[in-house]
């Protein structure tokens, strides 16, 4: 296993020596990570990965030689047999059908009556509207259809309408390195420097140089200066994960472009909404990740704030404690949205949806409102736009 591991990071190009593939070996023969894939993997990232860039790719191939170690976190209900989830393949219904189906009435109804299914429930169902299983009109389950309701053992999204989401996800990291194809989105971002001289005085200062050798009889006199650097400081927040994954590849366009244009440049993960955490990794967002309130007593508010995500997503999410699709939040989303633009009043949303489809979903709108309506298109005249008000 340890020697496709080794192969497989040299096929994807992460560039790993024998050297550091003996010493891996070494440190395992030494009992640093007995036991633990969560040690393991921190070891190995140590020993084997130079250079951050090269972190996306090792966390690809790490995930797929040594998938299914790690056992997915359970909720809070308890654990649901496997073989209530076994897919005979996904129920199709047409948009006169899906009409006619109705929704439970609200989130503590379906909580509720979640639990009553749980206790019920003794033997695997598929089709029909009431119990845990597939194919179905009930709210709980996979491949089937309900308006509202908690997805259970489905692998990625069918309607975008669930509540709640029991399985735990892991989701990669976008790619800062990605190369652009073009300058475009580098010009956008442009909008917002804002240049200072900082560092040792190390750049040749022609002018002056010119002008100190004319002044010292034709004897060369050279000066220099300090770079010009953007003094711009930039908070980044991407929604990772889920309906975010068709525009994974223009976010991490835009995250690259931006790591080119800002030195003063943080970045953070979320789902869906920002609650009492976000993460800088996302194979540490079930743990490691970083209170919310220490983002916001971390960073002051003369940096500017950008959310990148679609904003597409249940309203209680956004409107009521424990609506997260993940866990079981004590404060509504929009209560740390709201906090978030106190703290930082220049604030823009990159929505990466087609501004068409905007009005499909209430989540956006909620978002939007909350925004005070600076929600953007992540097009090239979208990031004009959003540049510009943060420019003001």
């Amino acid at each position: 296993m340890f020697t496709s591991f080794f192969n497989a990071l040299r096929k994807a190009e992460v560039p790993v020596t024998l050297r550091e593939y003996l010493d891996l070996m070494a440190a395992m023969q030494a009992g640093i990570a007995n036991y633990s894939v969560e040690d393991f993997y921190y070891l190995a990232r140590a020993l084997l990965v130079k250079d951050e860039r090269n972190i996306d790719r090792f966390d690809q191939v790490f995930g797929h030689i040594f998938n299914g170690l790690d056992a997915p976190a359970g909720e809070e209900f308890g654990d649901i047999p496997p073989e209530w989830l076994e897919a005979l393949g996904a129920l199709e219904l047409s948009d006169e059908e899906k009409a006619q189906i109705e929704a439970l009435g609200g989130w503590e109804k379906l909580m509720e009556t979640l639990r009553e299914r749980l206790a019920e429930q003794d033997a695997p169902h598929h089709g029909g509207k009431k119990w845990i299983g597939t194919r179905g009109t009930s709210p709980f389950g996979a491949q089937g259809y309900n308006p509202e309701g908690v997805r259970i053992g489905q692998e990625g999204n069918r309607s975008f309408s669930a509540v709640k989401v029991w399985d735990r996800r892991d989701f990669r990291d976008l790619d800062g390195d990605v190369e652009l194809g073009t300058r475009s989105i580098k010009m956008a971002l442009r909008r917002l420097r804002r240049f200072a001289r900082e560092g040792a005085a190390e750049e040749l200062d022609l002018d002056d140089t010119i002008e100190s050798t004319a002044r010292n009889a034709g004897w060369l006199d050279i000066r220099f200066v300090p770079e010009r650097h953007n003094a711009v400081k930039l908070l980044l927040l991407l929604d990772i994960g889920g309906s975010m994954d068709p525009h994974v590849r223009r976010c991490e366009t835009l995250f690259s472009a931006a790591r080119g244009e800002f030195k003063h440049l943080e970045s953070f993960y979320f789902h869906n909404c920002v609650y009492e955490s976000v993460w800088r990794e996302n194979r540490r967002r079930h743990g490691g990740g970083t209170s919310t309130w220490d983002l916001l007593h971390t960073y002051p508010a003369d940096y500017k704030l950008v959310f990148v995500g679609d904003a597409a997503m249940s309203p209680y999410e956004i409107a009521h404690p424990g609506g997260s699709v993940e866990h079981f939040n004590e404060e509504s989303g929009a209560t740390w949205l709201k906090r978030l633009l106190r703290t930082y009043p220049d604030a823009v949303w990159l929505n990466p949806l087609p501004v068409e489809r905007w009005r499909y979903y209430q989540s956006v709108g909620l978002v939007s409102e909350i925004m005070d309506g600076r929600m953007f298109p992540l097009t090239l005249e979208g990031l004009d736009g959003a540049m510009r008000e943060l420019s003001r």
